[in-house]
């Protein structure tokens, strides 16, 4: 199968900071990798270097056959699914409005987009979203909306999707749903999907490998084996702590 990321030592800073740090794993065509870490451990981060949206200090880069610094070039055979938050919910456009703005470019902003009703139906079918074509987005529940916006992703029709915490916010069967759709779309389009998620069982038992990071590289593996390796346990340690920390101060003002 053929790579679609390929990231050897990747390092990124920011104002001056270090927040990514010798970063090293591979996506290949038709595979899901699921990237974890606690919070503030540069996941968000990953995927904007992998947009080139920001400088990489060392390593090299390639995505879609394009080489760092000219990962531009890639962003036409991305589909990219920003975190929850950064859509509004409440935004006054019809479902087909929403999935259109995923074909707006600084060359498309001021032309009309020619087969584009055809490229919407299409992404919305592919996530059996199709009816809701003339729906008011604001009125859709949430697992709805994360349809919607995976439609939004899709209709460029992309060789790799990148997807930051798609799950946030939904309950356990609109969870289900989506990481189930997800990947019948990963084997019938063949689609390098490279995924951002805190849901450490639904990422583990859906990828095809995982990908640990804490602004370093710890562990890129089977899931299995990152799961159970005392890198993953490293990773998590501090969070768990200040956990138990938390939980031990309640029960003390509770006594």
């Amino acid at each position: 199968m053929k790579t679609v990321i390929d990231a050897r030592n990747i390092t990124v800073m920011l104002s001056g900071k270090e927040v990514l740090k010798k970063i090293s794993f591979s996506v290949r065509q038709g595979e899901l990798v699921g990237i974890i870490g606690p919070n503030g451990a540069g996941k968000t981060t990953l995927l904007r270097a992998l947009l080139g949206l920001v400088p990489l200090a060392n390593g090299t880069l390639k995505v879609m056959g394009c080489s760092y610094p000219n990962l531009k070039a890639a962003r036409a055979g991305i589909g990219y699914m920003p975190q929850r938050q950064s859509f509004a919910r409440n935004i006054p456009l019809l479902v087909s409005d929403v999935v259109a703005t995923g074909l707006l470019s600084h060359k498309t902003l001021f032309k009309r987009l020619d087969k584009a009703e055809s490229k919407i139906i299409e992404s919305l079918d592919a996530v059996s979203m199709k009816t809701y074509l003339k729906r008011s987005f604001q009125d859709l529940s949430g697992g709805e909306q994360q349809r919607v916006l995976l439609a939004r992703a899709l209709v460029r029709q992309p060789g790799l999707l990148l997807l930051d915490e798609p799950n946030s916010g939904l309950d356990f069967n609109a969870q289900r749903q989506f990481i189930e759709m997800l990947d019948k779309l990963k084997s019938k389009m063949n689609l390098a999907i490279a995924y951002v998620s805190h849901d450490l069982v639904s990422i583990a038992a859906s990828s095809d490998s995982l990908l640990c990071i804490n602004r370093t590289m710890h562990i890129h593996g089977d899931p299995a084996e990152v799961i159970h390796s005392p890198h993953f346990e490293c990773v998590y340690r501090c969070q768990f702590d200040l956990l138990n920390s938390i939980l031990h101060e309640r029960e003390c003002l509770n006594e």
